[in-house]
Order: structure tokens, then C-alpha cells, then sequence
């Protein structure tokens, strides 16, 4: 996988690149990145990125010419397959585990990170083959936008992180991750579920789909409610669903005991 992400403020994301997982993934080859400096396209001597907006209104929007330029001095505008280009905008299409997946399968991703009040319509139109935003709030970086979007997918990508990492956590299988703890078994006076203790590993598989199941019902119900309608859930989670549903949460050690 390969990142060219657009941008005004490139340190941001080279900071990102240089550290933890990225930084071995980089190392081992499985990911690629360069980052373009829209202002190194703009021609006149103060670097101008930004101008204001036709038919007036607050604040300045980004030009043209130096962003149009960068993407095609990158080669985005060849449209080659397996590359998609992205603008990360408040107006698009929300982000989600399903599309982090999509995106992880491609070959390249060009990012193209606004600023100001955005970015003018024409560079969408003639260059973006998507709109994405992280959620329905309003960032004044776009580069913020674009580091969410690379860390979702990246960890995806064969070979970043192992395959039994990605197994059970939050939003595989329309769930929620269950409840994690480690040591010491009592930290200020709560202490961890005895399932957990055992080493009966039938039993703490029930308990972590029971506890996955029963968070999502609290905090998120709304993907228990599309999971259900996509038929995504086996026969043993919807038996939990329902169990959950109809009498309540039930303890551990309840549980264990079933």
C-alpha cells in the first residue's frame, strides 16, 4: 500500500509515518508514502494557497491552481487502477470499518487534506474519485482527517499486524471488542471477572461473545439492529441478542455456569 497525502503542513504527517507500528511497517516495505506540499506548486512569490470565496462569505478557500497542479505532478490524475484519490471533507461520504476495509485493498490512496473553509469544487470534481469524512463534526485540519483514515486502513493491509489481532476486535462481526484486563487481578479494589481466571477457554469464549453482545447492546444498539438485518450474526449470537434482550445482562459467573 502506498499513501501520497496532499497537504499545506507536511510535518504533521511525516510525524505520524516515523513512529510505532507505521514506522515497522515502512521498514519491512509493506508501506509506502510520500507527502506533496501544495505550496511548492503555487507560482507566485508568497506561496499562496488561498483566495476568497465567490459570492462572498467568511474565510478563504483554497485555489486551484497550486492543488491542481500537485495532483497532477503526482500522477492522480491517471486514474490507474488499484488507486483511488480522496478528499477528506465534512461534506462526504462517513467513514466506517466497512470502507476502511475497501480502502485497505487498494494499491495507492492520494489524499488530499483541505484547509480554510475547503476546497474549491473544481479540484473534486475533475480529480476525486470519493468524499470521505471521519464523523459529523468540523475539523480545521484536513491532515487530522487523513491520519484517521490511514490508520484505520493501514492495520488492515496483509502483513501490518497480525491476522488474529483483527479477529474479535471493535466492529468485526458487527460488534464491539469485549471488556480487556490484565495484570495485577485487583487494581483499587475491583478485580477481574473470575471467568477469565480459569483457563477454561469454552467458558471465556462464551463470556467475551456475551460481554461483546452486551456492550453494543448498551452504547451502540444501532449495529446490533444493521447487523440483524444484514444476516451477519451466527446462531449462537443471536440466541445472546436475545437472551440479553429479554431478561437483561446476567453476571459471570452465571454464565460460567450455564
Amino acid at each position: 500500500m502506498k499513501y501520497t497525502v496532499f497537504t499545506l503542513f507536511p510535518e504533521i504527517i511525516d510525524a505520524y509515518f516515523a513512529a510505532s507500528v507505521m514506522a515497522k511497517a515502512i521498514d519491512r516495505g509493506i508501506i509506502t508514502y510520500r507527502t506533496v506540499n501544495i505550496r511548492d506548486y503555487a507560482l507566485d512569490k508568497h506561496k499562496t494557497c488561498d483566495d476568497a470565496p465567490y459570492g462572498g462569505g467568511p474565510g478563504m478557500l483554497m485555489l486551484p491552481e497550486p492543488l491542481g497542479r500537485a495532483l497532477e505532478a503526482a500522477g492522480a490524475s491517471k486514474k490507474t487502477p488499484g488507486a483511488a484519490v480522496v478528499c477528506l471533507s465534512p461534506s462526504g461520504r462517513l467513514f466506517n470499518q466497512s470502507m476502511a476495509r475497501e480502502l485497505a485493498g487498494r494499491d495507492e490512496l492520494f489524499l488530499v487534506c483541505g484547509r480554510y473553509e475547503g476546497i474549491d469544487q473544481r479540484i473534486i470534481d475533475l480529480y476525486a474519485d470519493e468524499e470521505i469524512s471521519t464523523g459529523d463534526y468540523v475539523l480545521s485540519s484536513g491532515e487530522i482527517a487523513a491520519l484517521t483514515l490511514i490508520d484505520a486502513t493501514y492495520r488492515l493491509v496483509d502483513n501490518v499486524i497480525t491476522p488474529e489481532s483483527l479477529e474479535e476486535e471493535s466492529f468485526s462481526g458487527g460488534l464491539l471488542e469485549y471488556p480487556q484486563y490484565t495484570r495485577p487481578e485487583i487494581y483499587a479494589t475491583l478485580q477481574v471477572p473470575g471467568v477469565l481466571l480459569s483457563g477454561h477457554h469454552e467458558h471465556i469464549r462464551r463470556w467475551r461473545l456475551r460481554k461483546r453482545v452486551e456492550k453494543t447492546l448498551a452504547l451502540r444498539p444501532e449495529l446490533v439492529r444493521r447487523g440483524r438485518e444484514a444476516g451477519i450474526f451466527d446462531a449462537e449470537t443471536e440466541r445472546t441478542i436475545e437472551d440479553l434482550e429479554a431478561q437483561g445482562p446476567k453476571g459471570a459467573e452465571e454464565l460460567v455456569n450455564e
